[in-house]
């Protein structure tokens, strides 16, 4: 069975997030890409813990793709370390895989 991923990213605007999304669907690195947003975010920057809200930008893919979805976001991304997380699907509708089967590029 193919490996699916979901590729997670946070973004500074909605502006922000939905070109990248936009981008990876078009370039078919991803089947489906879905912003979610404002969210807040607290995390350690530098030695302090900053808070700053955020878009966070889910794609559906294959584990694959990862490697160019990966460099597609970085080209686009403004931050100096943008969050770039890959989760297994380990289950999930047939139906819904067979599109996202067709709906992304070849390996």
């Amino acid at each position: 069975m193919t490996e699916y991923i979901q590729v997670l990213t946070t973004l500074e605007t909605k502006e922000d997030a939905r070109a990248v999304a936009n981008e990876v669907v078009a370039k078919k690195l991803a089947a489906c890409a879905q912003v979610i947003g404002p969210i807040t975010s607290t995390y350690w920057w530098e030695g302090i813990v900053e808070e700053a809200e955020e878009w966070l930008l889910i794609m559906k893919t294959r584990k694959g793709l990862y490697d160019d979805l990966e460099r597609v976001i970085k080209e686009m991304h403004f931050y100096e370390v943008p969050e770039i997380l890959a989760v297994p699907v380990v289950e999930g509708n047939p139906d819904y895989l067979r599109w996202l089967d067709r709906e992304v590029k070849e390996q």
